[in-house]
């Protein structure tokens, strides 16, 4: 018997391989995938297939990943997750500026990404009101923009796997007697002030 599909989404890579594997473990995993290696393809596709979610890389031949993310947001209003190799200050600042859903630092597994696609669509479907008494539960963390984010410059910064970065996250708020939400968004702003020029110049 076939197993209703958990939704669909958007692969947009211009390395093949990385496309293939994504486009595979998202398939296996239950997802309806519709891929495409550039950034025009990826337009006119979510135009035609108005996919729920978009996995976008940042850096490609002609329109980036970026520029993607503008158009989904304005004109289709379909949230999207950034996969980049690159986790500076001016990058994670655009991200947040875009509104992405969350932010991946590459290399990754689709076993990394699987349970961010997940929390994605489920912050889709639900957004009650309890996310903050989640949020203080270290069982369980609202899948906001901040803390997805603010995983993923943990993950990058000091060589974590995402679930060690959660963890990261969680003792930092404790210490400061923050939520994790709290706490993402202190990490976010952190980063955003590394991209700021030097005063006086």
């Amino acid at each position: 018997m076939t197993q209703p599909s958990k939704g669909t989404i958007l692969v947009v890579d211009d390395d093949r391989l990385v496309l293939a594997m994504l486009a595979h473990g998202l398939s296996q995993a239950g997802y309806d995938v519709i891929d495409a290696d550039n950034g025009d393809d990826a337009i006119l596709l979510a135009r035609e297939h108005r996919p729920q979610l978009a996995l976008l890389d940042i850096r490609m031949q002609g329109k980036s990943g970026f520029d993607v993310a503008a158009y989904l947001r304005e004109s289709c209003r379909i949230p999207f997750i950034f996969l980049s190799a690159f986790a500076d200050a001016q990058t994670v600042a655009q991200v947040k500026a875009l509104g992405a859903v969350a932010y991946l630092v590459k290399p990754l597994d689709v076993d990394q990404i699987l349970p961010v696609v997940a929390e994605a669509f489920a912050s889709l479907v639900s957004r009650r009101d309890e996310a903050k008494a989640d949020d203080r539960n270290p069982a369980r963390v609202a899948p906001t923009p901040d803390v997805l984010m603010a995983i993923g410059v943990l993950m990058h910064r000091h060589s974590l796997v995402r679930a060690a970065a959660l963890e990261r996250l969680q003792r930092l708020a404790a210490a400061e007697n923050l939520t994790v939400a709290e706490q993402a968004t202190r990490v976010i702003e952190a980063i955003e002030r590394l991209a700021l020029p030097p005063a006086g110049t």
